[in-house]
């Protein structure tokens, strides 16, 4: 029985290119072309060539289709019109436009909202617009959004991401800032504040600066993620009663679940003061039980580091720095704002 005559180049282009034949997808080469047009000089039909090449016959009734002109097909010419034709189809970068790009920079720059919540904020008012969080991390680490070239051992943009790593406290640790009057334990609040179904259930603490120096006293709500942030003198027990009387006096209150340090130790007189709201306290060493307001209190960090004194921020610095972070898109919230959903309004930030 007589052998099908291959050429050489045909053997070499079975063998070494396309090796399985029906294996992962390729696009044809000029030398496949070469061969389609050697295939339609001696007159092969489609299944013929195909067989040869170790293709479907449908990749090449495709490209005769595509790519014959004047009833002629060309190797060069199909091979420049695939060229171009892969050059228009590839997508464009998101953030080479301008627009997006500028949004973007915005919001993460001036905002410090996370790559998350501008992607899905974006989704949510300009869909339009839609760039993907793994594309803003992608331009952040390539440097898309450094104001100048690095210098060796700069981070540039990345320095706006947030860093989440804490120390742990070793197990076992006693409680060494004194005790405090207990009146209920987080066991004991109610079903509603654990679930998150009502405003005006608050988790409380305080962001210290410089020892011995003024405070923050952070109060969140559990639902909405709204924050309340006051400056107090100083972080003895009298000073936080009085700052949080007058931050919860006309908001809805339910419970506050505060952190167990002695700067708490006036609860009591809290409880009398709101018409007897109650306090409820979670574990030693348990900050998880007050997940939100510890979250919040690191959101709070980006604006005013550790050991620097608060007493030099103004009070209308802390206001403008918690409205920030309550117009700030959350992903547990359906990527709406602490504003929008303690207050029941719809806001456009983009």
């Amino acid at each position: 029985m007589k052998r099908p005559i291959k050429s050489t180049i045909m053997v070499f282009v079975q063998d070494i290119i396309t090796g399985d034949k029906m294996g992962h997808y390729k696009h044809l080469s000029t030398i496949e072309r070469e061969i389609i047009l050697c295939g339609i000089t001696k007159g092969l039909s489609i299944s013929k060539i195909s067989k040869e090449l170790g293709r479907n016959k449908s990749t090449i009734s495709r490209e005769l289709k595509r790519n014959t002109c004047t009833e002629s097909y060309s190797p060069s010419k199909a091979q420049k019109l695939y060229s171009n034709r892969r050059r228009i189809c590839c997508p464009r970068k998101k953030l080479s436009n301008q627009v997006v790009y500028n949004l973007v920079k915005e919001k993460f720059l001036q905002q410090q909202w996370s790559p998350q919540q501008i992607s899905e904020r974006i989704r949510l008012e300009k869909p339009e617009y839609f760039v993907s969080f793994n594309t803003i991390y992608r331009g952040i680490y390539s440097g898309m959004f450094d104001s100048k070239p690095l210098s060796h051992g700069e981070k540039g943009a990345k320095r706006h991401l947030r860093h989440k790593g804490k120390p742990r406290r070793r197990k076992g640790n006693d409680e060494k800032r004194g005790k405090i009057p207990i009146t209920n334990n987080i066991a004991d609040r109610p079903k509603e504040a654990n679930e998150r179904t009502r405003i005006g259930d608050w988790e409380a603490d305080t962001v210290l600066g410089k020892h011995g120096k003024a405070c923050l006293v952070t109060l969140d709500d559990r639902k909405s993620r709204f924050l309340i942030c006051k400056k107090a003198a100083g972080k003895k027990a009298p000073i936080i009663k009085d700052v949080m009387i007058h931050a919860l006096e006309n908001e809805r209150v339910e419970t506050i679940t505060p952190d167990r340090g002695k700067e708490f130790a006036e609860h009591g007189a809290v409880t009398k003061h709101l018409g007897g709201k109650q306090f409820y306290f979670p574990l030693p060493h348990h900050p998880w039980q007050r997940g939100t307001n510890e979250n919040t209190n690191g959101l709070l960090r980006e604006y005013f580091p550790k050991r620097k004194d608060i007493t030099n921020y103004s009070d209308e610095y802390i206001a403008a720095v918690t409205d920030k972070i309550n117009k700030r898109p959350r992903k547990c919230l359906g990527y709406k704002t602490p504003f929008e959903v303690y207050y029941s309004k719809t806001l456009h930030l983009i």
